[in-house]
């Protein structure tokens, strides 16, 4: 895997908009935002459009700035404007030659599992799961602390949950494997195409929000069938933000997820904080991860990776 450069003041971060349009802040204050944290900034095009009302301009033109900001060897980083829906829209228009002889860090959640999982394997490039541009507008120490750690050091990291969030364990053991994953719709949603999931001796990180728990059950039931809990070595179940019962006598997330731990009998743990929580820890996937569930620990080692100097 390939260790993109790591990003110090004074790099230049170009923001995309490879899903839906920015809703929930103002452009110039995201950018502000990072101008403030020491970083120059280039606003990509496809930020200030919309198209079909839920997308950040056509599919051309997402995929478009994207490649553009990969190209751009005066970018330093690439970071997404926000999630939403349309990423997997565009994996067809990418020339993924460009992602791979431009390797960049890759900041963004939710919709941008899409191109999370097909960076990952078909660009062999560690990116990052963490908080979307717009959160830099307000963001706390918890969020920044763990993003930074990640994307500025190439020391060993070890996940802590924020003060008061537990890690539960839901089978105990060890193992040791690339972490793949992010939101579980878009883990289902590459079943059957050329960017399926591999998660074969990986171990597999999902998070999800705002489903019916049967949504979930649904979704998780898919994974199963398609093997690929059967292939990975480990399970970290994240957050799982507003996943809600339709009836009070309904299973809960942690009834769902706990049925896959005693099923598999891997090691798996439950309530990692990342995914759609706030405050929001940023993972490295790609990268080898160390999963000890009995002892609740998660480690990522770069030692294996190619850096980029």
């Amino acid at each position: 895997m390939i260790l993109p450069k790591r990003l110090k003041k004074g790099d230049t971060i170009g923001i995309v908009a490879p899903s839906g349009h920015l809703r929930e802040a103002k452009i110039e204050d995201v950018e502000k935002s990072l101008i403030d944290r020491g970083y120059k900034v280039k606003i990509y095009e496809s930020c200030y459009s919309v198209n079909r009302g839920y997308l950040s301009g056509n599919d051309e033109l997402r995929a478009k700035c994207l490649q553009e900001a990969f190209a751009d060897e005066n970018i330093d980083a690439v970071f997404c404007i926000r999630g939403g829906y349309g990423a997997a829209r565009i994996l067809d228009l990418i020339d993924f030659d460009i992602i791979r002889n431009n390797p960049k860090i890759f900041l963004g959640l939710s919709d941008i599992t899409a191109l999370h999982m097909a960076f990952n394997q078909k660009c062999d490039l560690v990116t990052y799961h963490g908080p979307v541009a717009r959160r830099f507008v307000d963001m706390d120490d918890y969020t920044e602390r763990s993003l930074l750690k990640n994307i500025a050091t190439d020391e060993r990291i070890n996940f802590e949950n924020p003060e008061g969030e537990e890690i539960f364990t839901l089978y105990e053991g060890k193992c040791q494997g690339q972490i793949v994953g992010g939101n579980l719709s878009l883990i289902n949603t590459s079943l059957g195409t050329e960017y399926e999931i591999d998660t074969k001796d990986k171990i597999l990180f999902i998070e999800e929000t705002s489903e019916y728990v049967y949504n979930v059950d649904k979704m998780i039931n898919h994974l199963h069938m398609a093997g690929k809990f059967r292939d990975c070595k480990g399970i970290i179940f994240g957050d799982f933000k507003d996943c809600r019962k339709v009836r009070d006598e309904d299973w809960a997330v942690e009834d769902i997820v706990n049925e896959i731990a005693q099923r598999y009998k891997k090691p798996t743990i439950y309530n990692l904080q990342t995914g759609h929580c706030i405050p929001v820890g940023t993972i490295p996937l790609g990268a080898m991860c160390y999963l000890d569930a009995t002892n609740k620990k998660v480690e990522f080692d770069y030692s294996n990776c190619s850096c980029v100097k």
